[in-house]
């Protein structure tokens, strides 16, 4: 922490870690140990008088609040470093420690990493990066270029038309048998989440074929799994985080995963992205069709492009794991939770069939008054959330929070599971209970949460800048899977298993749910 001792400040950054790292206690762990051992060892005998001196002046200035405390005693020059090796997954094991001591979910953690250096290209994008001017220019292109509200209407067919192809797929699976079919719910909802922005953005569905029945091909399940793999080492754990002279050693091979799916992603992004800006430098193309068209065709006030080719391409990549994660975790685990308590699907389903009838799928219009719906949707963004914490941010002035004093300077980062389950805000905490969200005035529900007692999308000025965009598509995926079919529990089994992945917050298994059409044939696009 910025106004803290150098060597507290980095025991409290030892001390956190926002999620697993799946690589054992290995040689090179102990490799790690010593080299962090040795480093710090020479900072402190370098630094000692002047960490002296430091902290002399702050005793000197007693704070009105206290710290944060620490989750736990560091160990001499290592602080919690070899805890952290030993303990995985290592955000269970925090949130373990987190129990212990009443900080209000709040902790330290350095946000620039390796992972964000390299999926940003060197941060050129919006929400992995710093504040500073480059931050400002991202985040007025993707809010006045990408996000506005006029964007948005612009590019309504485009999200319909996935939405009528997510059904059609669903349909395709099980409209040949009268009891149905299994259908992997995480597989539907994740690649409709996956086939939405890259039709916003490059105007196409599939970079390869695709299946005959509409599901993805092996091109969309390798980059939607590359995708994935990505969001699961932001903010990892990575040695080279704490001791930066180690980068490119790769000790805990963060890097080469990265580097890999990173490559992945950019076989199917960037020759899409380098044609279409040849298309609009040669004048070949001269109307934008799609969200690629808006980045490449925006010009500076002389004129010239606006945006990098590497800036483009790692503003898509964030634009890309930004879209394809939170929403299909929300809608698998409330479909999940429904199927174990089938009044709550049933009085889903019968909104929606109030609101909208059986005679036209749901449109975006129609989502006003799907309050149900959206209170499910809700209570599984507040029980499920889709990672342990928040994006980190960094304080820009001296302040208090629950209490501590918070330093100008400082790493914090919010627990989503703390505040979601926290039983001094939510009765009954861990139970699905839609009805918690619902308005006695009827009003509207929303799915993002401005007072923070969980996230969705985040707030503030570093909040999640599409919510318009996120919370059409997760209440479009959820009512069109509830409208559209009969879901229920396989044959054979009593209920679903709602064990949480060890590494994950992800469900253990994916769902696997039996589906059954509940519209007349005609309904079904393509019939």
């Amino acid at each position: 922490m910025a106004n803290t001792t150098r060597f507290s400040a980095l025991e409290r950054v030892l001390s956190v870690l926002l999620t697993s790292n799946p690589t054992p206690v290995s040689f090179c762990s102990t490799l790690a140990v010593l080299a962090l051992t040795f480093y710090l060892l020479y900072k402190f005998i370098r630094n000692l008088r002047g960490h002296e001196n430091e902290k002399a002046e702050q005793e000197a200035q007693p704070q009105e609040a206290p710290l944060p405390p620490l989750l736990l005693k560091p160990w001499p020059f290592l602080g919690s470093l070899p805890q952290m090796l030993k303990n995985k997954p290592t955000f269970r094991w925090l949130h373990e420690l987190m129990k212990r001591i009443d900080h209000a979910g709040i902790a330290c953690l350095r946000p620039v990493s390796m992972s964000t250096d390299v999926t940003t290209k060197g941060f050129l994008t919006t929400a992995l990066v710093p504040l500073g001017d480059q931050w400002e220019k991202m985040k007025k292109v993707l809010v006045k270029e990408l996000l506005s509200p006029t964007r948005h209407k612009w590019l309504t067919d485009k999200r319909v038309e996935e939405a009528d192809h997510l059904v059609r797929y669903v349909y395709n699976q099980c409209k040949a048998s009268v009891d149905g079919a299994l259908v992997d719910v995480r597989l539907a909802a994740q690649q409709y989440r996956g086939n939405v922005p890259r039709k916003l953005i490059f105007n196409t569905r599939f970079f390869g074929k695709g299946k005959e029945d509409g599901g993805p091909g092996v091109e969309e399940e390798e980059y939607v799994a590359a995708l994935f793999t990505i969001l699961s080492h932001l903010y990892s754990f990575c040695i080279s985080d704490y001791i930066p002279w180690l980068r490119g050693i790769d000790i805990d091979g963060h890097e080469k995963v990265m580097d890999k799916v990173l490559g992945i992603v950019g076989k199917y992004q960037d020759p899409l992205i380098d044609e279409r800006i040849q298309q609009w430098r040669h004048g070949i193309k001269k109307n934008a069709e799609d969200l690629l068209d808006i980045l490449v065709s925006l010009k500076d006030n002389d004129g010239k492009p606006l945006l990098t080719a590497d800036e483009i391409k790692a503003q898509i990549t964030e634009f890309m794991i930004a879209t394809v994660d939170n929403p299909s975790n929300a809608v698998e685990w409330a479909l999940a939770e429904m199927l174990n308590q089938p009044e709550i699907l049933k009085k889903a389903t019968e909104e929606i069939d109030k609101v909208v009838g059986r005679g036209r799928l749901v449109e975006e219009a129609d989502f006003a008054r799907l309050n149900y719906v959206k209170a499910c949707a809700r209570e599984a963004f507040r029980l499920h959330p889709i990672a342990p914490f928040n994006v980190p941010h960094v304080s820009v002035a001296d302040t208090k929070v629950a209490n501590y004093f918070i330093p100008k300077g400082s790493h914090l980062l919010l627990s989503r599971v703390a505040l979601g389950r926290n039983p001094k805000v939510w009765d009954d905490p861990l139970t699905f209970k839609p009805e918690r969200h619902l308005k006695e005035d009827g009003s509207p529900v929303a799915l993002i949460e401005p007072e923070l007692r969980f996230i969705s999308f985040s707030t503030g000025m570093r909040g999640c800048k599409g919510v318009q965009l996120g919370t059409s598509m997760t209440v479009m995926l959820f009512a069109r899977l509830l409208q559209g079919f009969s879901w229920s529990i396989p044959p054979g089994e009593e209920a679903i298993d709602l064990t949480e992945a060890e590494n994950s917050l992800f469900l253990a298994k994916p769902l696997v749910a039996m589906a059954k059409p509940r519209l007349l044939s005609e309904v079904y696009p393509g019939n």
